[in-house]
């Protein structure tokens, strides 16, 4: 049990460390204003937040909302039309990074049972 629990804590502070990168990736990579920039603001907040919320007492859901917003930040791109930049490779990089942790947590808590179908 205490493994998983610090399992789940490295993820947690990953997480956090994402989060940071991506609010702070427009003055690091020099992002154009406009919706890369407001995306990687927002997108970088929430999965912050939503990091320290699960270092404070962890709960399922914030590793659903992380895993959704992880995968927001990856398709966002595409959404708002920012492909083949540098604002594309951060958003796509740091989302599937996020929505693998998110997606790892979850297994953690509750990994699939293999079944024999009777």
């Amino acid at each position: 049990m205490m493994e998983n629990w610090t399992n789940a804590k490295l993820c947690d502070v990953a997480n956090l460390v994402l989060g940071a990168v991506l609010f702070f990736s427009p003055w690091m990579f020099a992002f154009e204003a406009g919706r890369a920039s407001e995306n990687a603001m927002i997108a970088g907040i929430v999965i912050a937040a939503l990091a320290i919320a699960a270092l404070a007492a962890f709960a399922v859901w914030e590793e659903w909302l992380n895993l959704i917003v992880g995968l927001w930040t990856l398709v966002s791109p595409w959404v708002f039309g920012f492909q083949g930049t540098t604002a594309m490779t951060v958003h796509v990089v740091i989302g599937a990074a996020v929505a693998i942790l998110a997606a790892i947590e979850l297994w953690m808590v509750s990994p699939p049972r293999l079944t024999t179908g009777r």
